[in-house]
């Protein structure tokens, strides 16, 4: 992944290292000098190692490495600050990964769309027993976008985060809106 960087030195030369013989000798300085410019792109890696593993500090091709190693999502194609944070913000996502919450945020970092989630589970606590269960017994979710001219790479791109994200025994509807709240496109799936 790190390639040569030029003009950067090494920190401990192998000319230094020669047996006394070799110190004076042009050829072998040279030839241990090329070596050296070689490797200085190691050694600097490892002398900043801590640094690559930090997605606001990793170079940008490091950062999409990181992504995978994470499962940070989002598109891999993004600008470099919003990957970075995408990278940076994935384990906090995968906290609350099933969720509608998460699933909303997964839609809006993969297309750029706010979408509203509807689904059909729910909580509530009660002092009295008996009392009537939230929800529908039936899973189901519903995932709304409002967007002015609705294409097929939309689609697939949104159907895509649905179901990476999406509890996988949960159906779900696609409705894609009009951002003046016409009727709506989409289906079931």
């Amino acid at each position: 992944m790190r390639a040569a960087v030029e003009g950067l030195a090494t920190p401990d030369p192998l000319g230094r290292r020669l047996p006394a013989v070799y110190a004076a000798d042009d050829l072998a300085q040279r030839l241990t000098g090329a070596y050296d410019q070689v490797i200085a792109p190691v050694h600097a890696t490892l002398d900043n190692l801590w640094a690559y593993f930090d997605p606001a500090l990793a170079p940008p091709d490091f950062v999409d490495w990181l992504g995978g190693w994470v499962a940070a999502g989002g598109p891999p194609d993004g600008a470099g600050d919003d990957r970075r944070r995408v990278v940076a913000g994935a384990v906090g996502r995968h906290r609350v990964r099933g969720t509608a919450a998460a699933l909303a945020e997964e839609v809006r970092l993969a297309t750029g769309i706010a979408a509203e989630i509807v689904e059909s589970g729910g909580t509530a606590w009660s002092a009295t027993p008996g009392g009537a269960l939230p929800g529908s017994p039936e899973p189901a979710l519903t995932v709304r976008i409002r967007v002015a001219e609705p294409g097929p790479a939309l689609a697939a791109r949104l159907r895509a985060v649905i179901e990476a994200n999406r509890p996988a025994h949960v159906p779900y509807t696609v409705e894609v809106l009009p951002p003046d709240g016409g009727p709506a496109t989409g289906g079931a799936r």
